[in-house]
């Protein structure tokens, strides 16, 4: 029986996709649930499993080439190249001889100079337009990890800088670091392809600037409080529950009481209408090796302290190795940026359509403060939250970073609810 492998169900808001491997070939056995093939979408890289056991037949898309969902990727034919029945071996005459076919020789290992490569690795090498013979891996035999192409790639943008051989410096070989350079030999310059995620990205951050009337309102936070209980509780938190007790599930548990008494910042806007979410569904940006991605926390409001510090490690992981799924991307009605683990003192964050304010976390610097008329030396943070001005007034939106501000600096509030 012929069966057609088809393109999945794709969200809302992707179009399409791109064909970015075939890990079969036509005349290839495969078995249920093998993955065939790797598209490559605007948010994640999908895999499309086999239905059932059998042969495939035919393949109607090449690599490279844009498909649409339910499209037919190819033929499979289940249940092809099985032995038969042993009931069924006997027979009225003997069959006619078969001449026995030669065993195949061994595959032969790859060339020395042709590292063998891991699927999500072969992809990043792929997107980045890189050769994997000029990166040195430090895994198992050799092979080369996701941290081996991301040193590769520190080390060739140190070496795009040219320096001028007559102040006495060495000077870098920039004609080696990669194809598509151009330009002087003291003013490369390389063109590359944006990859899909940047190119979605960028779309949705163009959109959210033309369809919003954004607006961001500042405020800071003294997290001595917060400090004091990770420092007094870290250990056991760990040992109990082993995760790190760090400060978003903090910074989550405050968004949610906030979002409880300023319901408006949890909705969202469809058309003339306004829709009202009563849940808690948390954007939390990722960087990943392809580009920021904002996987969602869902029902926070449900969630304790270990099991939101559990899902955004479980979200950096999954994120690094190329496999958050539609379901992980897909949704939420608030979302938290910490550019402050990159060093950021202050930023006005964009929103992610639909949702309609986001929060912008940044560094924690010590700083003096007036205490009960004294001068003080505390953990500040600069506090952004960037709001949709079509339906959140300034005053909700000022309010309700106050009340964030509030809970932190006094978590006994998460407990008593006030």
């Amino acid at each position: 029986m012929s069966l057609e492998i088809r393109v999945p169900a794709l969200p809302e808001s992707v179009a399409d996709a791109t064909l970015l491997a075939w890990h079969k070939k036509p005349g290839d056995a495969v078995n249920a649930d093998e993955n065939l093939v790797d598209l490559e979408t605007d948010k994640v890289v999908l895999e499309v499993p086999a239905p059932r056991s059998g042969v495939l037949t035919e393949v109607r898309f090449k690599e490279g080439d844009t498909v649409q969902a339910d499209d037919v990727l190819a033929l499979l034919e289940a249940g092809a190249g099985k032995p038969a029945a042993r009931s069924a071996v006997k027979q009225a005459t003997p069959a006619p001889p078969v001449a026995r076919a030669e065993p195949a020789p061994p595959a032969e290992p790859p060339p020395a100079n042709e590292p063998v490569l891991t699927p999500a690795v072969r992809r990043l090498v792929k997107e980045l337009n890189l050769d994997p013979r000029q990166i040195s891996g430090s895994g198992k035999n050799g092979r080369i990890l996701k941290s081996d192409v991301m040193n590769f790639l520190d080390t060739q943008e140190k070496d795009l800088v040219y320096v001028d051989p007559d102040a006495g410096l060495e000077t870098h070989a920039v004609d080696e670091v990669g194809a598509g350079l151009s330009g002087a030999p003291d003013r490369p310059e390389q063109r590359v392809a944006m990859t899909r995620l940047r190119v979605r990205v960028a779309e949705r951050l163009v959109q959210a600037q033309q369809t919003a009337a954004i607006l961001t309102t500042f405020n800071e936070v003294n997290l001595q409080a917060v400090n004091e209980l990770r420092a007094r509780y870290r250990d056991s938190f760990e040992k109990t529950h082993e995760v790190r007790l760090g400060f978003m599930s903090f910074f989550v548990k405050a968004a949610v009481e906030a979002l409880k008494r300023f319901p408006i910042v949890n909705a969202s806007v469809d058309g003339q209408d306004i829709i009202y979410h009563g849940y808690y569904d948390i954007g939390i940006a990722v960087s990943s090796p392809r580009g920021l991605v904002v996987p969602i926390l869902r029902d926070c409001d449900q969630l304790s302290f270990a099991e939101i510090e559990s899902s955004i490690r479980e979200f950096g992981k999954k994120a690094s190795d190329g496999k958050l799924s539609f379901e992980d991307l897909t949704g939420g009605t608030f979302s938290i940026s910490n550019g402050g683990i990159f060093g950021s003192m202050l930023s006005t964050p964009i929103l992610n359509p639909p949702q309609s304010a986001i929060l912008g976390m940044h560094a924690v610097q010590q700083r003096p403060v007036a205490e009960d008329g004294e001068m003080v030396i505390r953990p500040m943070m600069y506090l952004a939250l960037s709001y949709d001005h079509r339906i959140i007034d300034g005053r909700e939106a000022v309010q309700f970073l106050v009340a964030i501000k509030q809970t932190l600096e006094d978590p006994a509030r998460l407990l008593l609810q006030v």
